[in-house]
């Protein structure tokens, strides 16, 4: 019978790696809601995918786990009891970045806008489908990963130059060169420009710009970038009527025509 050599170093070696495979971490998911009912049935539904779960009922306890845990993504009911869902989703974002989905029973599109516009990243109303919720969920945390890695990306640039135009990163202003000129460009204009520059002679979709423009802030909405695109066309454009550098994609989106320049 034949024996079977075995190479003790490559047997500690095996050891070792195995021992230092970093493990795959869940996300962590907050559920603040002050109905029982719908908080047990998103721990057991959430827990049974794969996501670490904590429950709140109020924005006490809320603050309590964000302080004893690094969470995820905040699922937050739009009114709690004697509370409002909307001025905790303020304060939680000037004090973090952490992803918010709001839910409500409001089918309001007024109620929709000011959630987003207060920094949400998602809006769902009630009744809803835990399948679809957790879909959500998924999306929100996939899309808000995308932005952390192209944002230390993005963090080295200095400068974006265009024709005789230059974007400066540190400063968020807008200069002409020729001749030169300091222009004026509002959060919201800033930061969607900032994302058409990144990725130049591309087609963008809206929600691809939503996405990324949301690296260099929180104040560009998908029902409000037509506007920040006419905006910027007559800041940039000789004839806003006739584009050369945001060019319309009729049923797609915009694309950044002029090549770029990127400064370190």
């Amino acid at each position: 019978m034949g024996h079977q050599h075995v190479n003790n170093d490559d047997a500690v070696s095996h050891c070792y790696s195995a021992l230092n495979t970093p493990k795959i971490v869940p996300p962590h998911i907050l559920i603040v809601d002050d109905d029982p009912q719908i908080r047990d049935m998103l721990q057991e539904y959430f827990s049974s995918n794969e996501l670490r779960v904590n429950v709140a009922a109020s924005g006490n306890e809320m603050t309590r786990i964000l302080v004893d845990h690094s969470i995820d993504l905040v699922i937050l009911d739009r009114r709690l009891a004697g509370e409002d869902g909307m001025v905790l989703a303020r304060k939680l974002r000037e004090e973090s970045t952490i992803p918010i989905i709001i839910l409500t029973g409001v089918r309001d599109d007024a109620d929709r806008v000011m959630g987003l516009e207060l920094g949400a990243d998602d809006y769902l109303t009630k009744p809803f489908s835990p399948r679809e919720l957790l879909a959500r969920v998924r999306t929100v945390l996939r899309r808000t990963k995308k932005e952390a890695l192209t944002e230390t990306k993005q963090r080295d640039v200095r400068a974006y130059r265009f024709s005789s135009f230059e974007l400066n990163m540190r400063t968020r202003r807008l200069a002409k060169t020729q001749p030169r000129l300091q222009i004026y460009l509002s959060n919201g204009e800033f930061n969607l420009l900032a994302a058409l520059v990144a990725d130049p002679q591309r087609v963008l979709t809206r929600d691809r710009l939503l996405a990324a423009s949301r690296v260099y802030g929180n104040e560009v909405y998908d029902r409000s970038i037509d506007v920040q695109v006419l905006r910027l066309r007559r800041k940039v454009e000789v004839d806003p009527s006739r584009p050369r550098f945001i060019l319309t994609e009729r049923g797609v989106g915009y694309s950044f025509s002029s090549p770029v320049e990127i400064l370190y």
